[in-house]
């Protein structure tokens, strides 16, 4: 009886009956440029905002393709890489162009799902911005198909390629403040605790804008249920909409508990439950509300003590920590990492400006040997290097078996402000709560008819 055949091995069959080849480096003679067969083709999917910014630093590589629903909006985009071709429907681009390696995708939250799982079952290395999706179900099965194909991968999160992110690991596993047992993180997002939406004004009209002839409204909508065009969807201010975003926690939990979450080796949590400021009247079942706080407790892992993390958004905050200076403000995004034996403080995207606090003990600290690795270059020159290396080389620091994990902590949170003051359950292994069913219709909801993941 032949012997199982292991995933490792399945992987790398998988692979070699996929991927591209790649001339090494070594092998090229002369020049000191990358020669052309050494260089990735990359599609772009969503290139009017976030994506635009993700091509600029993947330009050495070669463009070849790029995909908006909204010509007008990608414009400038589609100017910068005139050899690329452009499509309207990623679909089409996907049936019609077999040259392309790779692809970002920076489309908003609702469509990254649908989009990533159809780049992966052609074989696409897939960059997606975070959260790397709109639902709990989704980011399990892509986290799945991302083993499954093994393709390589890089959630958005870009703070997880950097220097303090990798310093803070390395402190807390020295020790230098202790046993965490608890954490508190915020963002003023939305700025200023604003509505959302201005649109919460004009919800009670029936004011039918036209749809600009630039955009296709239907392939906009993609999964998520009809609904008539408005320009309070698009483009800026879809991340208000719970059809479409994840609020201001899907939106900057994966930047700012991001650090917490791989330090501490978080994982999945046991209770979730939420407070909200008042949803404003007449879309209370379609946008966020203007605040929240939102609480979750991890259980112990190995030696590790079990962990209360506190969100606030809209501008609500932590308590201010006694041992920071009276001169010294909070971060407008941030956390507070408390352990036994003193206290962290760090900015947002990767726990940029980190410290011990006060600054005295952080001034008198022996800092730990470095041992984690660094990425060299941006978060997607780290993603650009695994493509490269493949499955026998490093897989990209928050590739999708990691950045899916931090999505779907994210998003149990948001199922929480939407079931506001109950205390969720969770059933990780299950992917269920064990104790609220109008919470388990959040999993996995329904999408519009001919679409599916």
């Amino acid at each position: 009886m032949k012997a199982p055949l292991s995933r490792r091995k399945f992987l790398a069959a998988s692979a070699a009956a996929t991927a591209f080849q790649i001339v090494p480096r070594h092998v090229i003679a002369g020049s000191g440029q990358t020669p052309p067969s050494e260089k990735l083709n990359i599609a772009g999917i969503g290139v009017g905002g976030m994506g635009a910014s993700n091509l600029r630093k993947c330009k050495d590589e070669n463009i070849v393709a790029l995909c908006d629903v909204d010509h007008d909006y990608a414009a400038p985009t589609l100017e910068a890489y005139p050899k690329a071709k452009f499509y309207t429907d990623y679909r089409e681009m996907f049936d019609k162009q077999k040259d392309i390696d790779a692809v970002i995708i920076a489309t908003p939250d609702h469509t990254h799902g649908v989009i990533t799982m159809r780049a992966m079952e052609a074989g696409k290395h897939v960059f997606c911005q975070k959260p790397l999706t709109h639902t709990i179900h989704e980011a399990r099965a892509i986290t799945e198909a991302a083993r499954r194909y093994g393709v390589q991968t890089q959630m958005g999160n870009q703070g997880h390629s950097s220097e303090y992110i990798r310093l803070m690991k390395e402190w807390i596993d020295d020790g230098a403040i202790g046993d965490v047992r608890e954490v508190h993180a915020w963002t003023d997002r939305p700025a200023g605790g604003q509505v959302w939406s201005t649109f919460a004004v004009k919800a009670k009209s029936l004011e039918r804008p036209a749809i600009p002839a630039s955009l296709n409204w239907d392939l906009w909508l993609g999964p998520a249920q009809y609904r008539h065009y408005h320009p309070d969807y698009h483009p800026k201010t879809w991340r208000a909409w719970i059809d479409f975003g994840t609020g201001s926690l899907g939106d900057m939990g994966c930047h700012i508990l991001d650090p917490a979450f791989w330090a501490l080796d978080l994982g999945a949590p046991e209770v979730i439950n939420a407070s909200t400021t008042h949803w404003e009247e007449g879309v209370s079942s379609q946008t966020f509300p203007r605040a929240s706080i939102v609480r979750y407790q991890f259980p112990a892992r190995g030696k590790k003590p079990p962990v209360k993390l506190t969100w606030y958004d809209g501008r609500l905050l932590p308590p201010r920590p006694e041992e920071l200076e009276p001169d010294r403000e909070l971060p407008k995004s941030g956390a507070i990492i408390i352990g036994d034996k003193g206290k962290m403080l760090h900015g947002s995207h990767g726990a940029s400006s980190l410290r011990i606090i006060p600054e005295e003990r952080m001034k008198v600290y022996q800092r730990p040997a470095k041992t984690i690795p660094r990425v060299k270059g941006s978060h997607e020159d780290d993603w650009i290097r695994a493509c490269k290396e493949g499955n026998n080389g490093t897989p990209a620091s928050s590739n999708f078996e990691y950045g899916g994990a931090l999505t779907e902590m994210v998003l149990l949170g948001m199922a929480a402000i939407q079931m506001k003051d109950q205390n969720l359950r969770w059933d990780t292994k299950n992917l269920r709560f064990t104790n609220n069913e109008d919470a388990n219709a959040l999993i996995n909801p329904p999408y519009r008819e001919g679409w599916a993941l």
